[in-house]
């Protein structure tokens, strides 16, 4: 049974108002032409396939839904019948039964009748990324193991055939347990690397010999020229570099799919779990407090500087005022402060939660909007700066003269002027938001302990880095999903800023 989440409903909203903005710049030049040239940058192209990649996996999380429970079997009807009569006829003779017999039983209950109950459904609330990594999800060991380790990463009694016990490291559960000989795991780990790249070069392989006959056949021209002048780098597009990385990223996942059908990639933490899988779900956290929180700060952003630069006067005043006020407030302060509060309501209101995901959920939720309160303040000043100066451009003093309603002056001649430093500023705080949530749960105050997320990851390994040996593994996997992510979308941000802002393309 599908299940809409508070925060996956703001996801499906976001996409709607991504796709609204498409359709609205491809009819404008002023706006399609800078993702012309964003499409025409090789960097911008390879991060943006990266950044692909990483939305894919959020969005499979995204999409939540109650499983079914198995249905209780059904009774034929002959049977059902006979089971009526003989409680019939126990209710006629009880006297004359035994004891011992099933119709003697006073408690006795039969299963549902052939027609069957309506379906019924677990409180438990899974995704679609949760369905295609099960068993990831589902082994789980006693405690630390390292990477690609056939034997726990602490010491245990374990009991001789003699009856003596010693303390040495145990085999895994699932970790290497196909393995019967451990020694051999180096050329195992070998086998499966080569299988996983064969895997992930085929399936490039089919994906680019599509792309290519969709190409050739959009343009009317032979696949075998075509596929010559991508592998030269001759198109318009950068092609090649979208091909290229789009074969290290598959290799990497294919290599990755099946190594880890048999080892632990990257460990387990201290109660057992799978590091990577709890890196992979950490995706969608990153990502809608990086995305959500923009929808939260863009409308008051927008409509403020807007305001106070076309308007000035008094309604200046008191939108500096707002802002300036905002500012000076410490935003790690007001973010403990908000969280305490939702901490005890949620506390208090217990029975109000279907379960600890719609509590965790929740505080997702009010973290993205307690960010974009606090982050809200920075992309207002730059567009009241610029709302100032275009409100005495002369196709805006023409129409203010010619009785134009402030509002339609707005609409057409302001906004649309602007979008550019919107989109340069929102691309900017991307990687910032998804960095804060890292620091934000390290500190206790950021997501729902129970919600995977890189920085819960970063917090629970903390305590571990005194161990020794050093316990390494989660922090250097969420430190590593986390960069690659913020990296690319740092590559990205620089060439939408670089197309986008007017001074550099008049240097171009």
């Amino acid at each position: 049974m599908p299940v809409v989440l508070l925060t996956d409903a703001f996801v499906f909203l976001l996409i709607a108002v991504a796709i609204g903005f498409a359709l609205y710049a491809r009819r404008h030049e002023h706006l399609s032409a800078p993702w012309r040239s964003v499409g025409r940058s090789p960097v911008g192209v390879g991060a943006l396939v990266v950044i692909t990649f990483y939305v894919a996996v959020g969005l499979l999380d995204t999409l939540h839904f109650h499983p079914r429970l198995e249905a209780v079997p059904a009774v034929p009807a002959d049977a059902e019948a006979a089971f009526i009569g003989s409680q019939a006829v126990r209710e006629a003779t009880p006297d004359r039964l035994p004891e011992s017999s099933p119709e003697a039983e006073p408690d006795a209950v039969w299963p549902a009748p052939a027609t069957g109950p309506a379906p019924r459904y677990s409180a438990q609330v899974l995704s679609l990324l949760d369905v295609l990594l099960n068993p990831l999800r589902e082994r789980q060991e006693k405690t630390f193991s390292a990477p690609f380790a056939t034997r726990s990463f602490v010491r245990e009694p374990i009991e001789q055939p003699d009856g003596s016990v010693v303390r040495d490291f145990p085999r895994l559960i699932h970790g290497g347990a196909h393995l019967a000989d451990p020694a051999k795991r180096g050329w195992d780990i070998l086998w499966r690397t080569l299988l996983g790249l064969v895997k992930g070069l085929l399936l490039w392989a089919l994906l680019a010999a599509a792309l290519v006959w969709l190409l050739a056949r959009r343009r009317g021209q032979p696949p075998r020229n075509l596929a010559r002048a991508i592998a030269h780098g001759e198109t318009e597009l950068p092609w090649r570099v979208a091909l290229l990385t789009l074969a290290l990223m598959l290799m990497l996942m294919m290599v990755a799919a099946d190594l880890s059908a048999k080892y632990y990639i990257l460990g387990t933490d201290k109660v057992g779990e799978d590091v990577f899988y709890q890196a992979l779900k950490s995706i969608r956290t990153g990502l809608v407090i990086g995305t959500l929180t923009t929808l939260v700060m863009l409308p008051a952003a927008v409509i403020l500087g807007i305001m106070a630069g076309y308007f000035r006067g008094l309604t200046d005043d008191i939108i500096q005022y707002l802002y300036t006020t905002l500012n000076s407030i410490p935003g790690v302060l007001l973010i403990a402060a908000a969280i305490l509060m939702l901490q005890v309501h949620m506390t208090n209101h217990a029975d109000q939660f279907a379960s600890l995901v719609h509590r965790a959920d929740l505080r997702l939720f009010f973290l993205c909007i307690i960010l974009g309160v606090t982050s809200w303040t920075g992309l207002c000043r730059l567009l009241r700066g610029e709302a100032l100066k275009l409100r005495e451009a002369d196709y805006v003093l023409a129409a203010t003269a010619l009785g134009v309603r402030h509002s339609t002056v707005i609409a057409r001649h302001i906004l649309p002027n602007v979008l550019h430093i919107v989109m340069i500023t929102l691309v900017l705080d991307f990687s910032g938001l998804v960095l804060a949530e890292a620091v934000l749960s390290y500190v206790n105050i950021g997501v729902d302990p129970t919600m995977n997320s890189w920085g819960n990851m970063i917090n629970s390994a903390r305590l571990e880095l005194a161990r020794d040996p050093v316990v390494w593994w989660s922090l250097a996997a969420a430190f590593g999903f986390m960069f690659t992510l913020v990296l690319a979308a740092n590559l990205f941000a620089d060439v939408v800023r670089d197309a986008f802002d007017p001074r550099l393309r008049a240097l171009r």
